[in-house]
């Protein structure tokens, strides 16, 4: 089954190293990215979005960072119109302000346009992944190939299997994805082992291996990267 997220899963299992799918987060990022600070700025269904929705701190920081400071400025204008219209005493009304201001309050700092955004063509690559698997002998050569999957993303692949793989295949997919999670889970109880052996003055002459970085290989795994 063909759909527009089958390139760019497959592209992305071509390779190895890290979570395929932290990788695809942070193309979809980058692509939300250029098109909030480009081509969608002054469309007005955008705007109607941007302007209830806001953004979380990370892609506030992330947009001030790049290049259209004079596009986000002008976001920027209308939303915070748009926030001091939902928290204004007048829109509030006096009953109960303080627990209205709170609730109102909390509706915009819980949203995010782009995580949104995000949220709903991440979702489809799972099932896109799923589906390849199921379906394509050679996408199941890819995916057995992995480095890893990270904590966060092994969780959603898993909920998202569950939906998708048949009963009749899924103990092969589930004992694909733990191979894959036990081999690298056990590399790198080795290679934290190491990494605080060599603080210790007896083993100064033994080779650091691959544990120099094992902290940050463990943290990208267990948080996501």
């Amino acid at each position: 089954m063909e759909t527009i997220y089958t390139i760019p899963v497959n592209r992305t299992f071509e390779e190895s190293g890290e979570c395929p799918f932290c990788r695809l987060y942070r193309e979809l990022e980058a692509n939300e990215l250029d098109l909030i600070l480009g081509a969608s700025l002054m469309e007005p269904d955008v705007r109607i979005k941007t302007n209830k929705l806001g953004f979380c701190r990370k892609h506030y920081a992330d947009m001030f960072a790049g290049k259209n400071r004079l596009g986000l400025a002008l976001m920027l204008e209308t939303h915070l119109d748009a926030v001091q219209d939902a928290i204004s005493p007048g829109a509030i009304g006096f009953k109960d302000r303080s627990e209205r201001i709170a609730k109102a309050a909390a509706e915009i700092n819980g949203s995010c346009y782009i995580c949104e955004r995000i949220a709903v063509h991440f979702g489809k690559m799972f099932e896109t992944c799923m589906i390849l698997w199921e379906n394509d002998k050679e996408f199941r050569k890819k995916f057995a190939s992995q480095s890893y999957f990270c904590l966060p993303h092994y969780q959603t692949m898993m909920e998202t299997a569950k939906k998708y793989i048949p009963k009749k295949l899924m103990n092969e997919f589930l004992v694909s994805a733990e191979n894959i999670q036990t081999e690298y889970q056990n590399k790198l109880r080795e290679d934290l082992a190491l990494f605080a052996r060599k603080f210790d003055y007896r083993y100064k002459d033994e080779p650091w291996g691959d544990a120099k970085d094992s902290i940050e290989r463990t943290i990208a795994f267990l948080g996501g990267k």
